[in-house]
């Protein structure tokens, strides 16, 4: 007498459900088109850079090779002081310039019907911290022109 074997244990396989083959194949196959296409943006930027080196004239004068700024030969040493109040500028500037790119998200998300109180008060939360950091660097004296 031979036993037949239970295949109820085998179901999970051939009951029309991917098996995790197929998924791990799904999963990588995705991948490689993101590889494949930053092969090919890379490859596309050194292409263009090559064909930039073979195709430019390369005739070196000492002119040329002198160091330029805004049309004033230089003169003196190549360190200068800056001030540090421009930093202090850029850095504000960016801060508010990356912080109203919030508000647009924002914007359309607040016209959703169920997420207007929500996010009313969390843009008042983000626009208290962007105003706090405003007074403080009010108070420091950094805004002054000096």
């Amino acid at each position: 007498m031979t036993a037949t074997p239970d295949l109820t244990s085998l179901r999970h396989v051939t009951d029309g459900a991917p098996g995790p083959v197929v998924l791990a194949s799904d999963y990588f196959h995705s991948y490689s088109v993101v590889g494949l296409i930053a092969v090919i943006g890379v490859l596309f930027v050194a292409v263009a850079f090559g064909a930039g080196r073979l195709l430019r004239p390369v005739v070196p004068t000492p002119e040329k090779l002198l160091t330029y700024e805004c049309g004033v030969d230089p003169v003196g040493e190549g360190w200068a002081h800056t001030q540090v109040r421009y930093y202090v500028y850029a850095f504000l500037y960016v801060i508010f310039a990356v912080d109203s790119i919030f508000l647009f998200p924002w914007a359309t998300v607040f016209a959703a019907p169920g997420y207007g109180a929500t996010t009313l008060v969390e843009m008042f939360i983000f626009l208290g911290f962007l105003a706090v950091g405003l007074l403080y660097a009010w108070k420091k004296g950094v805004l002054e022109w000096t």
